[in-house]
């Protein structure tokens, strides 16, 4: 059984920087997306502060975000990496299976993977996600290195932006004509 506190803080910086772009994108009109909520059952509730201290994951969850963006539904998981190597144990099967069929349906799936010792920020399309799974699928590496990343995914803080990950999306667009 998962449980809520044995997680710690891992991602809450990426989500913070992710969340707080996205709330300035919907005030500039440009996307509407929204957190999905990991649904838990509750196992311990602090009585004075009232907060939940213990708790497990009812289901497995999709993605981290979800929403559209000028017309384009676009889902999307956030991933926190403290080396140059990304696992993708990190990434679960139903979360893959949850993005390929979104691909199906006309959306555009992709992971922002925030590599924490070099503070990048990088847009990974579902094409290159797929690429290392089925890799990895077939008997090849578990993890993908940040050299096999492609620099023009990369996310360079802007504007007052600091996860400004549209400039990729529109990268990935152009990509996919």
């Amino acid at each position: 059984m998962a449980t809520w506190n044995t997680r710690g803080l891992r991602g809450s910086t990426l989500e913070e920087l992710v969340n707080r772009t996205n709330e300035i994108y919907l005030e500039k009109g440009l996307a509407l997306i929204q957190k999905v909520p990991t649904p838990i059952t509750p196992i311990k509730i602090d009585k004075e502060s009232r907060h939940i201290t213990l708790a497990y994951f009812e289901q497995k969850s999709t993605v981290d975000y979800i929403g559209v963006v000028q017309g384009i539904p676009v889902c999307f998981d956030a991933k926190e990496c403290t080396v140059d190597t990304f696992a993708l144990q990190n990434i679960h099967p139903h979360q893959v299976e949850f993005m390929t069929q979104f691909e199906r349906q006309g959306g555009v799936s992709f992971l922002l993977l925030f590599f924490a010792v070099r503070n990048e920020l990088f847009y990974l399309p579902y094409r290159d996600m797929m690429k290392f799974w089925n890799r990895a699928k077939n008997g090849g590496r578990k993890s993908f290195r940040y050299e096999e990343l492609d620099q023009n995914y990369y996310i360079q803080p802007h504007g007052g932006l600091l996860a400004p990950y549209l400039d990729a999306l529109q990268t990935d667009l152009n990509a996919r004509d």
